[in-house]
């Protein structure tokens, strides 16, 4: 299974920021994809391909991870590109985190992984919500000028979720996401 542990927002951060959204998918660019609603989560480690004996392991050790952690407070606000303004392939909102605390939840959640024998992949941990992809480098200064308005509304993130990217099995053949497990912060 390809697999992602991350921490999703609660319905009424999504239908805010799907309204600031929505204006901007009409804009006819051939080179932006919008990430769809129901996709959007704060990626905490990606783990690529995990065979299936190596799953229960991995569950075990994230609910560890997930009791250790006292729930904790986030807003997405600000916004950026990877990997950069002049050269995007994608385009992000920024997340606060005044207390770190999702920046330790991505430590002890990689390190979970690691223990269980999974390998984590991807760069250094940089919080955000990816909004849009782009099919070839594109200067996205104005889209990020756009999306530093937006503040969404503050929210008090309470859980850890496994999740499974099936590639070409959601809409227009783009990836379909299924929690596998979920776990609430206990701290």
């Amino acid at each position: 299974m390809r697999l992602f542990v991350a921490v999703v927002p609660p319905l009424e951060v999504v239908e805010d920021l799907s309204e600031f959204v929505e204006p901007r998918r009409d804009h006819p660019d051939d080179d932006i994809r919008w990430a769809a609603d129901e996709h959007w989560h704060l990626t905490l480690a990606f783990l690529g391909e995990v065979p299936d004996w190596k799953t229960e392991e991995l569950e075990e050790r994230l609910e560890l991870a997930a009791q250790r952690q006292k729930p904790f407070e986030l807003q997405l606000t600000g916004a950026g590109a990877f990997p950069g303004v002049p050269d995007a392939r994608v385009l992000y909102a920024g997340v606060r985190d005044d207390t770190e605390s999702l920046k330790h939840l991505a430590m002890t959640t990689r390190a979970a992984a690691s223990r269980a024998g999974v390998t984590v992949e991807g760069r250094k941990f940089t919080p955000h919500l990816t909004l849009a992809r782009l099919r070839r480098p594109v200067d996205v200064t104005k889209w990020v000028r756009v999306f530093d308005t937006y503040e969404s509304p503050a929210w008090t993130a309470g859980s850890l979720q496994l999740i499974e990217s099936r590639l070409g099995e959601g809409p227009g053949h783009s990836a379909a996401y299924i929690t596998v497990g979920e776990w609430d912060f206990l701290g």
